[in-house]
């Protein structure tokens, strides 16, 4: 367990590491303002990092003003989805509800919540990227290696609801890297492929402009001419999305389908989530490989004199301008999703492989 508060910059240690060696550590540095911005909202932040096997609880010490960090290790942490009581993050094989048990009363530390793993469905490795929750309270998810969104099953391991109408059959192949999904009142709305390919990994030949968003309802693909995006999202109104193989946050015009970038970000884009009129957008450093080389986004950061960053942007969606930030480096260079807590100011979680989860008992 990690956990640490402090205003500007916080090292964490990695929970997994051997005793006997030193702990390897990622350094959090924030934007002079974006402590107290985080604390005035009166929520904090989830973050997942794949690459590190993390989740990233960011939040607020009332009694100190401080920034509050706390980290759990789960295998391949992707996506998540939080709904006042649950948090539900995917991870390499599973999809996991965690549950506040505090019950609306702080523990003796100052948490405001803490997540207790609950249940979970297993699911074999299908690749889940975004994750959300349904107006029935289920789980629905974008499950990558079938190129479709399917749901949690109680007796296999998923059970799909749509595919992409140029997909002609399910099949463990990743043929169009579907990757984000956007829901309306309770239901998949849209989804974000990096390519319209039939071909198991078609998609990588694509990866600079073939990106598009498709209308679940209609199937129609109401965008194209995308690099590599993600994170679709439905907020007052606007469909927005992040142009990551670009750089760039913005919205979908449905009437023309052109896609109307806000602000550019210095990282490759991935996680996408709302505190009322700012967004928070989730920056990773490139990997180098062939998945990410010859994006437009290297000529994006050559032409602004500055190297990719890892972190979370606070983009204020009315001007477009970075309104605060959070920057994270050492271990940790990739993320995944980015979601908000509303209404928990100071999170922890409650993880797998210390003694907390054998004495924290709840009673229905």
């Amino acid at each position: 367990m990690s956990s640490n508060d402090k205003t500007g910059e916080t090292a964490v240690a990695a929970a997994s590491a051997p005793a006997e060696k030193e702990a390897p550590v990622f350094v959090i540095t924030t934007s002079r303002q974006f402590p107290s911005w985080l604390a005035g909202t009166g929520g904090s932040l989830a973050i997942s990092t794949y690459q590190t096997s993390k989740v990233i609880l960011v939040g607020t010490n009332k009694e100190t003003s401080r920034l509050s960090v706390f980290e759990r290790t789960l295998e391949r942490a992707m996506g998540m989805a939080f709904d006042g009581t649950r948090l539900a993050v995917a991870s390499m094989i599973q999809v996991t509800d965690f549950v506040d048990a505090t019950r609306g009363t702080p523990t003796a530390d100052g948490y405001d919540a803490v997540f207790v793993p609950q249940s979970a469905s297993f699911t074999a490795d299908l690749d889940i990227h975004d994750l959300a929750v349904d107006a029935e309270g289920g789980l629905v998810f974008a499950n990558t290696l079938f190129s479709c969104v399917a749901t949690t099953s109680a007796t296999h391991s998923f059970r799909p609801l749509w595919k992409p109408s140029f997909v002609s059959r399910l099949a463990p192949e990743d043929r169009c890297h579907l990757n984000g999904l956007a829901m309306r009142d309770g239901k998949p709305a849209y989804v974000t492929c990096v390519a319209a390919t039939d071909v198991a990994d078609g998609w990588r030949e694509h990866r600079t402009g073939g990106g598009i968003v498709v209308d679940i309802a209609s199937g129609e693909i109401v965008c194209r001419g995308l690099s590599m995006p993600h994170s679709p999202r439905l907020h007052e109104g606007r469909l927005w999305v992040l142009n990551s193989g670009a750089g760039e946050f913005g919205t979908v015009d449905l009437a023309t389908g052109r896609f109307e970038p806000v602000a550019f970000c210095p990282g490759y884009l991935r996680g996408l989530a709302f505190m009322g009129p700012y967004a928070l957008v989730g920056l990773s450093e490139p990997r180098g490989n062939r998945t990410f080389a010859g994006l437009p986004l290297q000529d994006r950061l050559a032409a602004a004199n500055v190297g990719p960053r890892c972190g979370v942007y606070v983009i204020d969606t009315r001007t477009g301008d970075v309104a605060h930030w959070l920057r994270l480096e050492g271990v940790v260079n990739e993320l995944y999703d980015v979601i908000a807590l509303p209404g928990v100011a100071r999170p922890m979680m409650i993880g797998f492989r210390n003694e907390e989860i054998r004495r924290t008992v709840s009673i229905e």
